[in-house]
């Protein structure tokens, strides 16, 4: 399933030299996995019920090109691989006309919420990547 989140760039967000501080960026990725995670069904209180967290791990961004105040943007997030207990969702930031800003791959962990550990991941998240 691939999720998208339209965002507007607001002023709060700029930067000394005028357009997205990189920092805000990630926080556009994090909003655009929260929405994937929701429409997927798999809110806080769905991995809660399963004991589980998920806990980000890495997460590598290609800054492409330079955003500013006022662009209407829309963050993508799908699923790209999953092993035992990590996973790796794939993430963009587009601008209206479809012109790829930054992209990211972002790989996480599900983790037992009582030991801390990692933890194979349930087949309610799974199954997403699966096709």
């Amino acid at each position: 399933m691939r999720t998208s989140l339209p965002i507007v760039v607001r002023s709060t967000e700029i930067d000394v030299n005028g357009h997205v501080n990189n920092a805000k960026y990630l926080e556009y990725f994090e909003w655009g996995r929260e929405e994937w995670y929701e429409q997927c069904g798999l809110s806080y209180e769905t991995f809660g019920d399963m004991d589980i967290q998920t806990v980000t791990v890495n997460i590598n961004v290609n800054y492409k090109r330079e955003c500013k105040q006022g662009d209407k943007l829309i963050v993508t997030c799908e699923p790209e691989q999953i092993g035992r207990s990590s996973y790796v969702l794939k993430q963009e930031i587009r601008d209206e006309n479809g012109e790829v800003r930054a992209d990211a791959f972002v790989t996480s962990v599900t983790m037992d919420r009582s030991t801390r550990k990692s933890r194979e991941a349930p087949a309610d998240l799974r199954k997403f990547f699966s096709s």
